[in-house]
């Protein structure tokens, strides 16, 4: 049983895997929404706008509204935007960080950026990544969406954002900031955004190393689902542990309390 009323949950890997919904999802935010419980989807995926996700999972039976999904994108965004208004940026990535980088006044450009900045995509070119690089050593600041090395997709497992994040690095010398998960920055502006409090909420996630970590440390109920790529053999390994092991969020059930 969950004792949190509301929750904050990460996308894939516990309401979708690759292109198709986890069994039992559609139902599961149905009756998050019945049940009149608030909840955001919190992803490191940095590739698509919330408008574009949103819209990706009402066609495969999912309903929900972009308000109530936040990226790695717009968490790196409004990031960079605290530290140094109307910056200017050298981007690795796709739409939703290029877009979340422009509604915040950022300029992209390859000449003496502020800011290298690293996002997921499903085509990293050598060409943009070796001048990543030579930027990082002139002196531009690194940050990354996200350290996932890995998501899964609909062929298996895929490399992502961390797996390149690592090469730069190796090549610079230089570790990047990663903004989004399993940083607390982003689950805190997520529960403000929400307008709840950390007792009262739950940090559902497929990830021990990224979604359970960030929620334990923040104070948050914290289940792990099967459903992406964690097993039950690899969570024991791990010297923290989820308060709750599901096979996928359809066996959530909420204390009546």
């Amino acid at each position: 049983m969950i004792k949190a009323k509301h929750l904050i949950m990460d996308m894939d890997g516990v309401i979708v895997r690759g292109s198709q919904p986890v069994e039992g999802a559609p139902e599961f935010i149905r009756r998050l929404k019945e049940e009149n419980r608030k909840f955001l989807i919190l992803t490191n995926n940095s590739i698509y706008t919330p408008r574009d996700l949103a819209n990706r999972l009402q066609h495969i039976g999912i309903d929900v509204t972009e308000d109530k999904i936040y990226t790695s994108a717009i968490a790196t965004a409004r990031y960079l935007e605290s530290q140094r208004p109307n910056g200017s940026a050298f981007v690795i990535g796709e739409a939703g960080l290029t877009t979340a980088l422009h509604e915040v006044g950022y300029i992209l450009s390859d000449h003496s950026p502020d800011y290298v900045v690293l996002g997921e995509t499903s085509s990293y070119s050598f060409d943009r990544i070796t001048r990543a690089i030579r930027l990082i050593l002139a002196g531009a600041r690194f940050i990354a969406t996200n350290p996932d090395p890995n998501g899964p997709g609909e062929g298996g497992i895929t490399p992502a954002t961390g797996s390149v994040a690592a090469l730069i690095e190796k090549a610079t010398g230089v570790s990047p900031y990663f903004v989004g998960k399993p940083n607390p920055l982003m689950l805190r502006t997520a529960l403000r955004q929400l307008d709840v409090h950390s007792e009262e909420s739950a940090m559902i996630g497929d990830r021990m190393d990224t979604d359970i970590v960030m929620g334990t440390e923040s104070g948050l109920e914290t289940v792990l689902v099967l459903s992406g790529v964690t097993t039950r053999q690899q969570a024991e390994r791990f010297p923290y542990r989820p308060n709750h092991i599901l096979e996928t969020v359809a066996f959530i059930n909420f204390s009546q309390e």
